[in-house]
């Protein structure tokens, strides 16, 4: 057999929905030597880690971690503990992901009760409240950045309805993670999980996620075994806690990756990695604007690092993206689902959200939009964007 192709991939701006631009730093650190995930080094490794990730969190949890997958491993992990078949559990749908936790609900046996907005709009807590108090529910499961939609949930109003209706709220952080305030113990967010390709800007393979002590106790007494071997938080606890017994062989790299992640935004802070977010949103949400293009998430409710914008009539939207990604070496995400041919979904996210990448996708977006006969001022969207960078 011929030896493979030599791995030669294309250096690529990643504007997309996920995976992000990785940080320098974050590929060294993923190429220092690999050691046992039993070895003494590792186990510090984990220890500090998990203190980091508390942090990012901001959480006092003991069971915060990494479970070794990408996010929807954090799904599933999240679902499959607090879930025994049989459980009411209403999840709230506005967009991809949301039903995607329906799916592995209902294969953790859930009774799912599926309250629904439409593509782009955010749920009341009124709307929340009803829907508890109608299926008395077990868990409560909500995406707090809908990637697929670029729509933002009011998480702390939700909470209280959700456990004043007795119920535990699970909650999915994978596209704010690190870009947006998400206060699991401030807002009471009993089980939470992320993903580390994101506003982490570091590869996807990790899942980060944090049970409180409420979530845990209720796992600690199921009357059935996890779905899940793999997912069993019961036995990640021991691997995780002071214990350290052996359950699987950690992505030792991946760990060093997430690890120098953690540690950027840290030293950055996160209130000030927010103020990047924001700033570099509304900055090219002006650009946008310029170019008489649309977000399509409700207004007062938009993403700071996911900027779904509504594709102008009679453009080829297809044709921008791949001439996006072929003549400027630019990645951007198409719509999904309902939104499919109808919006860009553009990240900024992480090491990602900077000037250079908002300028960079404003000027190649005038070039394309131009060639396709769409009508706008020319340098509208740079002196647009400029203006947002001056005030600040």
């Amino acid at each position: 057999m011929p030896a493979l192709p030599t791995l030669n991939p294309p250096i690529r701006t990643l504007l997309g929905p996920g995976p992000s631009d990785i940080h320098p730093r974050v590929l060294a650190a993923m190429a220092r030597p690999t050691v046992g995930h039993l070895d003494p080094y590792y186990l510090q490794l984990m220890d500090k880690l998990q203190s980091g990730l508390r942090e990012i969190f901001r959480t006092k949890n003991r069971m915060t971690f990494a479970v070794s997958g990408t996010g929807s491993a954090g799904m599933e992990a999240t679902v499959v503990n607090l879930i025994e078949p049989g459980d009411s559990m209403v999840v709230c749908v506005n967009g991809v992901f949301g039903g995607r936790m329906c799916d592995v609900a209902e294969r953790a046996g859930a009774k799912v009760t599926k309250i629904e907005r439409p593509w782009g709009e955010v749920f009341t807590a009124a709307e929340i409240k009803n829907a508890v108090a109608a299926a008395k529910p077990k868990v409560v499961g909500i995406v707090m950045a809908e990637t697929s939609t670029g729509a933002s949930q009011p998480i702390e109003e939700i909470s209280k309805v959700v456990h004043d209706g007795r119920a535990m709220l699970l909650v999915d952080t994978v596209t704010s993670l690190g870009g947006m305030p998400v206060e699991v113990d401030a807002w009471n967010i009993d089980a939470v999980y992320s993903g580390t390709q994101k506003c982490l800007s570091c590869p996807p393979g990790l899942a980060p996620v944090s049970f409180n002590d409420r979530a845990m106790a209720v796992i600690k007494n199921r009357k059935t075994k996890v779905q899940s071997w793999y997912l069993d938080v019961s036995m990640l606890a021991s691997y995780w806690g002071s214990d350290r017994v052996y359950h699987h062989t950690a992505p030792i790299n991946m760990s060093y990756g997430l690890y120098e992640a953690v540690s950027i935004i840290l030293e950055e802070g996160l209130d000030a990695c927010f103020v990047r977010h924001d700033l570099n949103h509304r900055a090219f949400k002006a650009g946008v604007a310029a170019l008489g293009m649309k977000y399509a998430a409700q207004e007062g409710h938009q993403l700071p690092m996911l900027n779904a914008v509504r594709v102008p009539d009679g453009v080829d939207e297809a044709k921008i993206r791949s001439d996006l990604l072929n003549r400027f070496g630019i990645e951007i995400g198409a719509g999904l689902g309902a939104f499919k041919g109808k919006v860009w979904r553009i990240g900024l996210m992480g090491y990602g959200a900077r000037p250079a990448n908002v300028y960079l996708l404003l000027s190649a977006l005038e070039q394309l939009l131009a060639e396709q006969g769409h009508k706008f001022d020319h340098g509208a969207s740079i002196a647009a964007a400029g203006e947002v960078y001056a005030s600040a």
